[in-house]
């Protein structure tokens, strides 16, 4: 028996077992096929043991004492071992976006690190020392963290606009904008890290705003932080009229939820000539307002406009499954509220607007009860949801668009959790804003990995493929006798062959 390639007519190479013992060509088992070298050269290796297997010999020429000094020197010859997937494809990535013309090679470090082991500064330098033989005092980090946000964040947003321009086919109408709390394990506060409102309930801990603005899809283009007391509307404008100032673009519509609207807000966009979608909040609206929004008893599926004022429209839909939801969320609130008074935890500090407190009523002096009957009146508000807008889009369009605001939901996800960007452990207000200009740029290439893998049909998510780099070894041999180095990727499985001929073509 003998192992055969061969040539099929659609261009890739057969790895076979063959057996002429007979006289005649038999395939006793085909191995694989492939047009890839690096896949041929792996069911080589792999025809071989098979080919031991089944004739169930040994080179007689070959002694197990030979085998162990083979061994010997291939160990001995090893100098290094390096992680090497993530540059191969995530700095690939960084340098298509356009990043690498920032020439700090500590920067390249730190955001691609995020992306792969998103860890503390300190963790970072063990984990750049111990997979890619990189030896950076974490001195060196904070040094560099000082003046990076001054330096370069102007430049790295520059550069993820221009790319996203670039992938947008030159063209940016419609940009998407939200808050989102990031917190601290500290208790002290100072100028910018403020204790203020949170929904998961760390009021005890100092908090900044981060307001993001991407684009559809979700690419990020422009960003700020806030001291975290700071009202959430009032973070929208100064970064959208700093990014259309920048960027001298004329018309943009402003896609935003209904924490961000307000009369004051309405004016300053109508002022500046923006054309806008809000998310309203239609409990909240005048009464002769809410009177013509139920008046339209709206089935399933459908949606209507009412005309505000000759600019401003409201567009109200109904949707069956968000009445479902609008109850069941409102029901739990209500357990909730219940388990509450029975132990007795609630007082008159506790009757406010916030969530389902507003249920909450006083009876005389100091009892604290729920008032069923404005928990029963909500009950009409279930499945509608209202959109303010001064577009000429149709409804549709409007809503479509309102849709896409997920993205930035995602955005906030993504970062919080597979970027971990909080909680924050600095203290110093220029590593604070290197910490998130650091992660703003590691969701860049996150978002591009996305749409490069979606483009090619790839099987991973994101986190798939960044998990299959992180398995991606070399090693680096110095030959006993001529003392070459020799340099090979230790490639164990299809989807690291894939993967790398996916982003590493050549």
């Amino acid at each position: 028996m003998f192992i055969r390639q061969k040539n099929n007519k659609s261009g890739t190479v057969s790895i076979q077992i063959i057996d002429k013992s007979r006289g005649r060509y038999k395939t006793v088992k085909t191995i694989g096929t492939s047009m890839d070298p690096l896949e041929l050269d792996r069911l080589n290796t792999q025809a071989k043991s098979e080919l031991i297997r089944l004739t169930q010999q040994f080179d007689l020429n070959f002694n197990i004492d030979r085998e162990k000094e083979l061994i010997d020197l291939f160990f001995k010859g090893i100098d290094k071992i390096r992680l090497v997937g993530p540059e191969l494809i995530l700095g690939k990535l960084f340098d298509e976006i356009g990043f690498n013309g920032i020439k700090d090679e500590l920067f390249r470090h730190l955001v691609i690190t995020r992306l792969c082991y998103p860890v503390s500064k300190l963790k970072t330098t063990d984990y750049l020392f111990k997979y890619k033989g990189l030896t950076i005092d974490v001195e060196r980090i904070y040094r560099y963290l000082d003046k990076l946000h001054d330096k370069q964040k102007e430049r790295i947003q520059e550069i993820s606009y221009s790319h996203t321009l670039k992938v947008l086919d030159g063209a940016i109408s419609v940009v998407f904008y939200d808050v989102t709390t990031l917190y601290f394990e500290i208790e002290d506060q100072d100028d910018l890290r403020i204790t203020g409102f949170s929904k998961e309930g760390k009021h005890q801990n100092p908090q900044i705003l981060l307001g993001l603005l991407v684009s559809i899809e979700g690419y990020p283009l422009a960003y700020e932080i806030f001291e975290g007391n700071k009202y959430e509307g009032h973070t929208m404008l100064p970064v959208i009229e700093a990014f259309k100032t920048k960027y001298r673009l004329k018309d943009l519509v402003v896609v935003a939820d209904a924490g961000l609207l307000s009369d004051e807000n309405i004016i300053e966009l109508q002022a500046k000539d923006y054309q806008y979608i809000l998310g309203a909040r239609l409990k909240s609206e005048k009464r002769t307002l809410q009177s013509q929004i139920l008046a339209l008893k709206l089935e399933n599926g459908q949606c209507e406009e009412i005309a505000i004022d000759p600019e401003t429209r409201l567009i109200v839909s109904y949707s069956l499954a968000r009445a479902k939801k609008d109850k069941s969320n409102r029901q739990r609130g209500l357990e909730k509220l219940e388990r509450a008074i029975k132990t007795g935890r609630l007082s008159k500090k506790n009757i406010n607007n916030r969530g389902y407190n507003k249920y909450l009523k006083l009876d005389g002096k100091i009892s604290v009860s729920i008032d069923y009957g404005k928990f029963n009146e909500d009950d009409k508000w279930d499945g509608l949801k209202g959109y303010v807008t001064n577009t000429k889009l149709n409804k549709d369009q409007v809503i479509e668009q309102y849709g896409n605001l997920w993205r930035i939901e995602k955005a906030f996800r993504i970062s919080k959790t597979d970027l971990r960007i909080r909680p924050i452990f600095h203290r110093l207000r220029h590593r604070i804003e290197a910490h998130i200009c650091i992660a703003f740029c590691a969701y860049k290439i996150y978002k591009e990995l996305e749409r490069q893998l979606k483009f090619a049909g790839a099987k991973w998510s994101p986190e798939k493929a960044i998990d299959i780099a992180n398995t991606i070894f070399e090693i680096t041999i110095i030959t006993p006798f001529s003392k070459n180095i020799e340099a090979r990727l230790h490639l164990q499985n299809n989807e690291q062959v894939e993967i790398l001929k996916l982003f590493s073509p050549t």
